[in-house]
Order: C-alpha cells, then sequence, then structure tokens
C-alpha cells in the first residue's frame, strides 16, 4: 500500500477530531473521504500531508513514516487545498514555471514541464494572461497543475471542486480521471456525493472522526438496502388492496407503496401479474437504486 494509516488520532484540547482512523491506498487508485463538516476530512489529509502531527497511531507515505520522515515524505506527495494557491499577479505560464524553478528542474527543465502541464490542462490559449483574469474553474485547473509539476506518486485533493460550476467541476474530474489513467495515486476529500461516486474506487465515510462506513460505491449502497420498486396507485382502496397481496411493504407517500426487488425485468413483471390478478393496477410504476446519498443521511446524523 503506498498510503497506509493506523489508529491515528488528534485532538485540540478537550475536543476529540480523529478517533482512531484506519487507512489504506494501493497504488494507482483514488480513495474519497466523504463526511459532513467537522467530520475529520481535512485533518485527515493535514495529517497524512505532514502539515500537523497525529496525538496517536502512524502513517506511512511511500513507506515513508509522516512524522520521522516528513522530508521524504513531502519529496513524494503534493497537496491541493480549498482555495487555488496562485499568484493572481503573475500569469498562467509564470506561475508554473516559478514552480518548476523552486523544484530544481532548471530553465529548460521548468519551461518543458510548463507547456506540457499547460496543454494538459486546457490552459495554452490564456497562459499570458495574468491569473486574476481566470475564471473559478481555470484557476482551479492552474493549481492542480501547479502541484504536478514535480510528477508527484501521491496527490492530497481536499475538495478540489468547491465552489465550481457543473461545467468546471466535470472539468476537473476529467483531468483526474486522467492523472489515474497514468499511475497517480489519489486522496480527495468531498461533500458532493457524486464527486466520490465518479471518482473513487473507494469511498470512506468519516462522521465525528469515526470511520462509520468503508468500501466501494455500490457496497455502500448496498448496506442501506437493494434495489426498490415503487407504485403509485389511483386511491386508498387500491393502495390497501396492494398491500393485502404484496404483504410487507412501506408506505412512502400518499397513495405510493414501495416494495423490495432484485433489480430484475422477471421480478417486475411478477410483482404487476400478482397485482393484475387479484384486480389491481398502479397508475405508475418507478425502479429506485440506493444512491450515496442515501448512504449519507442513513449512516451520518
Amino acid at each position: 500500500m503506498i498510503v497506509e494509516a493506523t489508529a491515528l488520532r488528534k485532538s485540540y484540547g478537550a475536543t476529540e477530531v480523529l478517533s482512531g482512523i484506519d487507512l489504506a491506498l494501493p497504488e494507482g487508485s483514488v480513495l474519497a473521504l466523504l463526511g459532513p463538516n467537522g467530520a475529520g476530512k481535512t485533518t485527515t489529509v493535514r495529517i497524512l500531508s505532514t502539515l500537523i502531527r497525529p496525538n496517536a497511531g502512524s502513517a506511512t507515505i511511500a513507506g515513508y513514516d509522516v512524522v520521522r520522515q516528513a522530508a521524504q515524505v513531502r519529496g513524494v506527495i503534493s497537496l491541493t487545498g480549498q482555495y487555488a494557491a496562485v499568484d493572481e499577479n503573475q500569469t498562467g505560464r509564470e506561475n508554473l514555471a516559478m514552480v518548476g524553478r523552486l523544484m530544481h528542474l532548471g530553465r529548460r527543465g521548468a519551461d518543458r514541464r510548463t507547456g506540457e502541464l499547460l496543454e494538459q490542462f486546457g490552459l495554452t490559449d490564456a497562459m499570458h494572461r495574468r491569473v486574476k483574469t481566470y475564471s473559478g474553474g481555470m484557476r482551479r485547473r492552474l493549481d492542480l497543475a501547479m502541484s504536478l509539476v514535480a510528477r508527484p506518486q501521491v496527490i492530497f485533493l481536499d475538495e478540489p471542486t468547491t465552489g465550481l460550476d457543473p461545467a468546471s467541476r466535470s472539468t476537473m474530474w476529467e483531468a483526474i480521471g486522467e492523472l489515474v489513467r497514468d499511475g497517480t495515486t489519489i486522496l480527495l476529500t468531498t461533500q458532493y456525493l457524486e464527486e466520490a461516486d465518479r471518482l473513487a474506487d473507494r469511498i470512506v465515510l468519516l462522521d465525528h472522526g469515526r470511520i462509520v462506513a468503508d468500501g466501494t460505491a455500490d457496497a455502500l449502497k448496498a448496506q442501506v438496502g437493494g434495489e426498490r420498486v415503487e407504485l403509485q396507485f389511483a386511491s386508498e382502496p387500491e393502495v390497501r388492496k396492494a398491500t393485502d397481496v404484496l404483504g410487507a411493504v412501506a408506505v412512502v407517500g400518499p397513495l405510493r407503496l414501495s416494495v423490495p426487488s432484485d433489480g430484475t425485468a422477471v421480478h417486475l413483471h411478477h410483482l404487476l401479474d400478482l397485482l393484475r390478478d387479484n384486480g389491481t393496477v398502479p397508475e405508475r410504476v418507478s425502479a429506485h437504486r440506493p444512491t450515496l446519498d442515501d448512504v449519507f443521511l442513513a449512516l451520518t446524523a
């Protein structure tokens, strides 16, 4: 595992922010830390990126201990925070070239890497404009590009698309997906459930500093129940008749019933045939599969 954490704890005074977090992230994969505000997502990232020390527990990045070998850890990681850390008075090209020189790539190496990243993130046409003229999405893309100048093995993205419009968010998702296809390992925090669903190989759901769920998106959805068929009827007598026929169902709204399903067409046809044979037919039928929204609401307060 390129990222490992065992029993991480962090407190500020009497307030415990992390209560024993265990993480393991294989190389070339994406782990999403999901949770409400104050769940401990950013604190976890700050510990793993050597910005703060844990009160207890241990963590390694690419085999380096985040406390005892912090300098080596910083050599293989990159961190992109919630707000774009760019110099607004420089151009996009100047921002990237500056980072390249700080990373000791030399003028020629910095210029070459700058050109590669400008093209990769679709910023070539705007490279001579001052960053203060960039849109929010362009700034976030530039910020991510700056974090990649030294080709890090692991990237921490702390809510990378906060405040972006849907189009800019989608562009960032494509850029992150391309990084993973190139073998980069990514740990991201997010409050966007769709973002975690789309990008992450595995999702860890935090609440009050504790892991309350850990698994793939499909596995987490299965925890809150399988697929269901929702039936809309014309009247209360129809609902009562259907309830007598179907047995254990849940009333989910006026004139509506929700029935467990295996999601197959065979089961749906059997359900409708059973209702019709007993003298009742729903006006409308829809299938519902649990979403990460359902998981989030079910497993957090």
